[in-house]
């Protein structure tokens, strides 16, 4: 088992390029699934189509949502693809279930009031608030991921072309900037990041206090004590500044497609969700203006 999972592993790191978090969900699934199946002296690669059908069975009956278990029907589909491709098993067990239906909800967004508030927290009064001011401006003007935002380095900035180059699972994008957050983080990487930074080698464009690469759960306490201080009753994540970023666009004229390219989603499907959030924000509108409705 270990050394199936071991190559899984490989498989999402190198050959999918997947992020640390998809890596650690999807091995987290595929060990639960394994353990089910060790339970039933079952190796995995002679695991059929109807053990799966139980095991997705089986979590549901234990008050698993349907959103979690179709993740994990979804990661183990996932292994078993991987298994395929490296000889291990003829078929993919997994192949053809579809647990029940989830319904997707709809993202929370701010409204350009509540972005603006927000960003105006950070105080530029000290080395912190101006390198926290940079990072959320960032944030906001380019809808990037935490996970992309943390991993910039100094270089993947253009501020005289105005652009950001972002990488992400092999493929690089560039986004423009404001004019706001390209003086923002000029303010920064100019003033402030040499004043944090312990060593001229470090090529992080964003460093904790210490001066090391900012990390996933600082950014997120940050968020967290932002939103506290501007008094939004909204739950605030770095999520919603990039559904924020993609549901401003689109309600000024900006096409799908555009904006599709600027959050790097593979597929169009998975930008379609922001059309469904104006069109129901039209229709909130008409059902409180209109005096019939």
């Amino acid at each position: 088992m270990s050394e199936l999972l071991t190559v899984y592993e490989d498989f999402l790191k190198r050959e999918k390029q997947a992020s640390a978090n998809t890596v650690s969900s999807y091995l987290r699934d595929v060990s639960q699934f394994a353990t089910a199946m060790e339970g039933k002296d079952l190796p995995l690669t002679q695991v059929a189509n109807q053990d799966v059908e139980d095991y997705a069975s089986t979590l549901t009956k234990r008050g698993k949502s349907p959103a979690t278990v179709t993740r994990s029907v979804a990661s183990i589909k996932s292994f078993y693809s991987c298994l395929m491709s490296k000889g291990y098993v003829d078929q993919n067990p997994a192949k053809g279930i579809s647990p029940a239906k989830v319904e997707r909800k709809l993202p929370q967004v701010l409204t350009g009031k509540e972005v603006e508030l927000f960003l105006e927290q950070p105080e530029c009064t000290d080395l912190k608030g101006y390198r926290d001011r940079a990072m959320l401006e960032l944030l906001y003007a380019t809808g990037i991921r935490v996970s992309e935002l943390i991993e910039l380095d100094v270089d993947d900035l253009n501020l005289p072309g105005g652009v950001l180059r972002c990488f992400s699972k092999g493929r690089e994008r560039v986004i423009p900037l404001y004019p706001a957050a390209i003086r923002a983080l000029g303010e920064y990487i100019n003033r402030i990041r040499p004043q944090l930074v312990d060593s001229a080698d470090e090529t992080a464009l964003f460093v904790n206090m210490s001066g090391e690469r900012m990390s996933r759960q600082g950014f997120w306490k940050l968020i967290k004590f932002y939103q506290d201080k501007a008094g939004i009753q909204k739950d605030i994540t770095p999520h919603t500044l990039r559904h924020s970023f993609a549901a401003h666009l689109l309600e000024n004229g900006a096409d799908l497609r555009s904006i599709q390219e600027m959050l790097g989603h593979a597929d169009i499907s998975s930008t379609q969700i922001y059309s469904k959030l104006i069109n129901q924000k039209i229709k909130d509108v008409y059902k409180k203006a209109h005096p019939r409705a």
